[in-house]
């Protein structure tokens, strides 16, 4: 039996820095707001974002840190669009990246917490 996730907790160092970003890229990848600091796919999905303590380090139990969500994207154009949006509302983002047949984009939160859009082909693992 797989259990599925239901939700991933972010702890970021401000949440008045961070959340700009997150206001800007999860309705790109089909998210809403129901209300402040959280986000839902609408299927029982949640990200919920909440202040780090301070004087704690990267990945501490009340740290910031998390290494990255990976999100599937129905084809390579969902990946260029996220990256063209995400750069025109101001952020950094890389290059787009061909990785074993896959489409990626690995982009960082102010932060430096990693959001990877992918396009992956029928018979390419999403994880190895």
């Amino acid at each position: 039996m797989s259990l599925k996730i239901d939700h991933v907790t972010v702890l970021v160092r401000s949440l008045s820095a961070s959340m700009p970003y997150y206001d800007a890229l999860l309705p790109l990848l089909g998210f809403s707001k129901p209300k402040d600091h959280v986000w839902t796919d609408g299927e029982g999905f949640f990200f919920q974002f909440m202040q780090a303590k301070g004087n704690t380090s990267d990945y501490e139990r009340y740290g910031p840190g998390m290494n990255h969500l990976g999100f599937a994207a129905p084809d390579v154009a969902t990946v260029e669009m996220v990256r063209e949006q995400m750069a025109e509302a101001g952020f950094e983002v890389p290059e787009i990246q061909h990785l074993r047949g896959a489409t990626a984009l690995f982009m960082k939160d102010p932060d430096g917490i990693r959001f990877e859009i992918t396009h992956t082909p029928p018979g390419i693992p999403v994880v190895d």
